[in-house]
Parts: C-alpha cells; sequence; structure tokens
C-alpha cells in the first residue's frame, strides 16, 4: 500500500484531510507537533482523530516554536483577539509551516513514503502567507533538490486538497467520508476541556462554515457560541 505522512492538528480542516488521504488509499501515518501553543487541548483531539479514522501511526514531536514567539499561540504575552483583524493577525506563527513540512519531509524519506498531505486553505482563511498555493509550489521544488529520495528519482509530492475550498465545502466533504467533527478543536484558546472560546478567528470560521454547510455543529464552547453567520473569510 503507498504511504503519505499526514499533518494532523486536531482541528476540523486536518481531520478530513486524513479521512480524503485514507480514502484515497493512502496508509496514513498522522504527523502532529507539540510547538509551544497556548493549549494541548488540539493534541488530544489530534491523538482522538488519527484514532477514529485509522492512521496507521500517529507520532507527536516537540519543536517549542515558543521559544521565539512571536504569535498569539506561542507568546502569553500577545493576547489572541476576538475580533477580525486587518492584514495577516498576530495568530499567525512565524515559520510553522515551513518547519512543519520539513520535519514531515524527513518522516516522508525514512517512511520511505513519496506523499505529503496539509490542510493549508486559501479561501476561508485568516490570511497567512504559507497557506497560500505559492509558498507550497516553492515547498515542493524543495523537496524535489533536498532530499536524498528525489536526487536518486523518487517523485515526492505535497497535496493540499483543501487548498481552494471554502470551510463549507470542507465539512461537507468531510461529513462524506464519516468524519466525526465533534472530536476535533480549532480554537486558538480552547479551555482544557478543549470547549472553544467562540470569539476567535478560527470559532467564527468554523461556525459559519457549519452554518453554510447546512449542517450541525457539534462544536463545544465554554461560552456562548459565536453569533450565527459571522465570518471573517
Amino acid at each position: 500500500m503507498k504511504k503519505a505522512v499526514v499533518l494532523l492538528s486536531g482541528g476540523l480542516d486536518s481531520a478530513t484531510v486524513l479521512a480524503i488521504a485514507k480514502a484515497q488509499g493512502y496508509e496514513c501515518h498522522a504527523l502532529s507537533f507539540d510547538y509551544g501553543q497556548r493549549h494541548g487541548a488540539e493534541l488530544l483531539a489530534a491523538r482522538r482523530v488519527a484514532e477514529a479514522l485509522g492512521a496507521k501511526t500517529h507520532k507527536t514531536i516537540r519543536i517549542g516554536l515558543d521559544a521565539i514567539g512571536g504569535s498569539a499561540l506561542t507568546d502569553p504575552g500577545i493576547a489572541v483577539p476576538d475580533r477580525p483583524q486587518e492584514g495577516i493577525p498576530v495568530t499567525y506563527v512565524p515559520a510553522r509551516n515551513t518547519v512543519f513540512l520539513a520535519l514531515a519531509l524527513g518522516w516522508a524519506e525514512v517512511l520511505n513514503a513519496a506523499d505529503i498531505f496539509i490542510g493549508v486553505n486559501a479561501v476561508d482563511y485568516s490570511g497567512y502567507p504559507d497557506c497560500r498555493p505559492e509558498y507550497i509550489a516553492a515547498f515542493q521544488t524543495l523537496a524535489r533538490l533536498a532530499t536524498k529520495a528525489a536526487v536518486e528519482g523518487a517523485e515526492l509530492r505535497i497535496h493540499t486538497p483543501l487548498i481552494h475550498l471554502s470551510k463549507a465545502e470542507i465539512i461537507r466533504k468531510g461529513a462524506e467520508l464519516g468524519v466525526d467533527y465533534a472530536l476535533t478543536v480549532s480554537c486558538y484558546a480552547a479551555d482544557g476541556e478543549g470547549r472553544g472560546c467562540g470569539v476567535c478567528d478560527a470559532c467564527r470560521l468554523r461556525a459559519a462554515g457549519f452554518e453554510a454547510a447546512g449542517i450541525a455543529d457539534p462544536t463545544r464552547y465554554a461560552a456562548s457560541p459565536p453569533v450565527r453567520g459571522d465570518s471573517t473569510g
């Protein structure tokens, strides 16, 4: 069976990507990162999702991006915004996807896997520069230049099946593939039980996506859920 490394954060998008890779016939090796993010709820969610969707293996790597900070997700001194921001928001984590993809690329070589899946999206998203198609294309070029496997003839591929989909389309696709979104955590500031704050960018996009998809939102909130129809994307 062909093998794939699937980046799995524990959120809605990455769970859908894991389901897509499995449906395409891949033996899925899920990869999560403890990067110094605000809470561990998403890592617990990633473990649940990996088990529920039948990942062959699930590895969590500690990399500690909180050592450099610069983001509301890694620096406790920077608050998570409770309303949409202009430009690239402070929840952007410097170099995060570059580091994640580099480690996924290394593990793919070790596994003799030619495929890497990542749930980046350039439609309903927060404007992060490392979610754009141009970025993925550039990393694909790097993968073909920087690895022993590629130099020896392997065709390494970065798959972004969600990149041109709306949040509603992503949710509908996942529902078709049997993803249980109640297992996932998307909130930037979830509490210890994994309940969403209801006001951050991730919560608003998620809630608006379920509404637009016409699918009941299984998200648990610590307080009131986001206002229906409130979307930043």
